[in-house]
């Protein structure tokens, strides 16, 4: 075992079709084919070949995730299923899965309210998952804020998962979806979930929603979207004082940049040391998070995703220290995991 790193927390893992109940009431196989072949529908929906493929790597344990906040008029029903199994595999594999994000229904801000309470309180659940965009609604919404509140209270992270769809158009034509895709994967997955995630960044911190509760924690997926590129960007060129505008003004404090540098992220970006010490060098390895965007991340063989991400940490300019808190620490410190 790598005395160094010997634990290795996935703080993003998603649960995918593992979920069987969950997915057989979203109308999905647990036997699912894809078109990226029989693996992407093993690593998605078969809990032993996960295992195996864990085996792989000393000391790595999963954070089971969703990928959406769920809207339909069954959202409620869904969510508290995809939570009670959520926590039936934990209390199954506890040596596997050591935590679990909770599943909200955000058609209703007080259904999730109360279904946060029950995943927090009664499941143990460390977190909840939000999409950047609910029902066509940003995140600093009025009626997200209890959420805000609440989450604040409890002193657990809010995690956000970009939600851009092929039926997002590229730009301003006739055309009715995202161009040249492949299997499932296109310009609004690759290039649009960044951004996504980038957006939903800016309109809590210009919101004031970091300024009016500090306390409050949120792991961004993919490392932080376009934020750690354009720092110089955000600092000197818009977000000046003088470059104020009359229509939507903003008032805060601090400088934006140091609300942006509050966010936690995951190292999900399919390894690139160079791009993570971008983010290292922005957010501080204080606030990153070992994740490889498992299963989705890797539509081959499941194994590269995690290699490439390890490898990539690995190979930082940064402290082993340093590196030890990306793999667990500082999961083990936002989660309050007892391990």
């Amino acid at each position: 075992m790598n005395k160094l790193y010997p634990l290795k927390i996935d703080a993003y893992a998603h649960a995918g079709g593992i979920l069987t109940k969950y997915s057989a009431a979203q109308g999905r196989s647990r036997n699912m084919t894809t078109e990226a072949g029989d693996i992407a529908s093993n690593l998605h929906a078969d809990l032993d070949y996960r295992f195996r493929l864990m085996d792989k790597f000393e000391g790595l344990v999963q954070v089971l995730t969703m990928q959406v906040s769920l809207t339909s008029e069954k959202a409620e029903d869904l969510a508290k299923l995809a939570n009670d199994e959520m926590a039936e595999l934990l209390v199954r594999y506890p040596d596997r899965f050591v935590a679990a994000i909770a599943c909200l229904p955000m058609n209703n801000i007080d259904t999730a309210l109360k279904e946060t309470d029950r995943a927090i309180n009664d499941l143990r659940f460390r977190g909840v998952m939000v999409s950047t965009t609910i029902n066509g609604k940003p995140l600093d919404s009025p009626e997200f804020m209890p959420l805000y509140e609440k989450m604040s209270q409890y002193n657990l992270p809010i995690y956000t998962h970009p939600t851009r769809t092929p039926s997002y158009p590229d730009h301003m034509t006739k055309e009715d979806r995202a161009k040249y895709r492949y299997g499932d994967i296109n310009i609004d997955s690759v290039f649009g979930w960044p951004y996504e995630t980038t957006v939903a960044m800016t309109r809590l911190v210009f919101n004031g929603i970091l300024e009016r509760y500090p306390n409050l924690k949120i792991v961004t997926h993919h490392c932080g979207g376009m934020v750690p590129y354009y720092e110089q960007r955000i600092i000197q060129h818009h977000y000046l004082p003088g470059n104020r505008g009359t229509e939507h003004e903003y008032s805060l404090p601090k400088d934006p940049i140091d609300y942006y540098k509050m966010f936690y992220n995951d190292t999900a970006i399919h390894g690139n040391s160079k791009a993570l010490m971008c983010a290292n060098d922005f957010f501080g390895a204080d606030h990153l998070l070992f994740g490889a965007d498992f299963p989705s991340g890797d539509r081959n063989n499941g194994y590269r995703s995690y290699i490439q991400t390890i490898n990539a940490i690995e190979q930082m300019d940064i402290s082993d220290i340093d590196k030890k808190k990306i793999f667990a620490d500082n999961a083990r410190s936002l989660l309050r995991l007892p391990i």
